[in-house]
Parts: C-alpha cells; sequence; structure tokens
C-alpha cells in the first residue's frame, strides 16, 4: 500500500536521508538501476515541486536519466539495511544488476516508469523539467580542488569530471507499507 503525503510535510526527514544517502532509480527499456546520492536539494521550481540531483557525466545512471527523463528518490524511514545504500554507491550498473544482487523490491511507480523500492520506502516520483551541466570556470578553486581533483589519481578522469544537475518535478509523493 503507497500512503500519498505533501512532499514539504517530509522535507526535514528527506534533506536529512540525504546527507546519508539515498537512492535515485532509473529505468530504460528493460534495465533498472539505482544509485546512491547524497547531494540534492528539494525545493519549488517555476511553481512546481522539485528534486534537484547531481550526477556525474561518467555515470551509468546519466546515460539511464537522459535516455529515460525520469527517476525515484528512494528513501530510508524507518529502520533499513544500510548495505543498501552502501552496495549501490560501491558499483556500478554497467557491471552488475544492483536490484538483484541485493534482493530487493522494485514496485511499480503509479506516474512514471521508475520502479519504486520498497525497502526505502519514502518515495518520490519525478520527471525530468530540466538539466544543466556545471560550469566549471564558476565553480570556486577550493570546491574544485576538493571534489573535481586535478590528480584523481586510479579514480581518474570519474573523479574529474563534472556533474549535471537534474531538475526532478516531483509528481507523486508517497510511504510505501
Amino acid at each position: 500500500m503507497k500512503r500519498e503525503i505533501n512532499v514539504f510535510n517530509h522535507a526535514a526527514e528527506i534533506m536529512n536521508a540525504v546527507k546519508n544517502g539515498v537512492l535515485i532509480t532509473t529505468k530504460s527499456g528493460d534495465k533498472v538501476n539505482s544509485m546512491t546520492i547524497s547531494w540534492g536539494m528539494l525545493g519549488i521550481e517555476w511553481n512546481r515541486p522539485v528534486f534537484i540531483t547531481f550526477v556525474r557525466e561518467s555515470r551509468f545512471t546519466k546515460e539511464m536519466l537522459d535516455e529515460s527523463m525520469n527517476f525515484t528518490v528512494n528513501i530510508p524511514f524507518g529502520e533499513y539495511d544500510k548495505r543498501i545504500v552502501s552496495f549501490c554507491g560501491a558499483h556500478s550498473g554497467r557491471d552488475v544488476d544492483k536490484a538483484k544482487a541485493l534482493n530487493l523490491t522494485m514496485l511499480p511507480s503509479d506516474s512514471i516508469p521508475s520502479p519504486a523500492v520498497a525497502e526505502l520506502p519514502l518515495t518520490l516520483e519525478c520527471n525530468v523539467i530540466y538539466r544543466q551541466m556545471q560550469d566549471k570556470n564558476a565553480i570556486p578553486t577550493s570546491v574544485k580542488a576538493d571534489f573535481y581533483p586535478a590528480d584523481a589519481g586510479d579514480n581518474a578522469p570519474d573523479n574529474q569530471d563534472l556533474h549535471i544537475a537534474y531538475y526532478g518535478e516531483i509528481v507523486k509523493a508517497y510511504i510505501i507499507e
């Protein structure tokens, strides 16, 4: 059962969870992928409720988002298995079916193709209404040094590429019970 909520009544819970990691889940064709994020914003843009997520250019999730133009935000609510967020942040959907590896329960969304994750029951269904690449020249030098290092070692170029901001209009919000 899905209990519809007013997303702004849960804003503090959502943003506190983002700091610790939540999932965004996309579906393109028959492929589903969940990625851990810990950068995101909840707000209002163009008089619409939005969740903005930031995805690096090199990520498989970026490819999926560009194809599907929708995503769910899957947020812990109550007790949950912390390995879910950890695993989805450490593995690429290019290489592993994360839902299968974790035995996640993917539930159909009500208004978009991307599914909800029952194990992280506070769910936002989002349609991408805008996306924008970060302007490298507008990022402060101290931020670039920390988050886009010129010498990323073994992780280059994965930790040198910029993020794309995906503005997802929240078309439905609920808690899976």
